[in-house]
């Protein structure tokens, strides 16, 4: 399997991730010379259907830094752009650790956790 991308979500307009945790990582991740695409809001992203989404979800295995994968899951599918649950992560940055979600992200292999059930295709 080829290295994961990252998509790191700033959650700049809803505000429901925890500023120390968010900017830890993000810190994390420009401070590992990680590549990854960083974007303002990623609710934002789904609600304008930006193509950005549909070529992060197939363009292969992909680690995500936002909320609940449930809804990381459905904002892809509602911008036309359905992940694939064998090759998606999604590090919950409202419920992990600032140091869980950078390991997650730069040191452990994808560990696939989309939930099952409804294909949001």
């Amino acid at each position: 399997m080829s290295t994961p991308r990252i998509l790191y979500c700033h959650c700049q307009y809803a505000q429901v991730l925890p500023k120390e945790v968010k900017e830890a990582v993000l810190l994390a991740l420009c401070e590992a010379d990680a590549q990854f695409e960083a974007v303002a809001d990623l609710c934002e992203l789904s609600a304008r259907r930006d193509p950005l989404l549909q070529e992060l979800a197939s363009g292969g295995p992909l680690k995500i830094a936002a909320c609940f994968p449930r809804a990381v899951k459905w904002l892809f599918a509602a911008a036309n752009a359905p992940l694939d649950p064998l090759q998606t992560q999604v590090c919950n940055l409202r419920t992990d650790s600032a140091a869980v979600a950078t390991a997650a992200l730069l040191q452990e292999p994808l560990a696939p956790n989309l939930p099952s059930g409804k294909n949001p295709a």
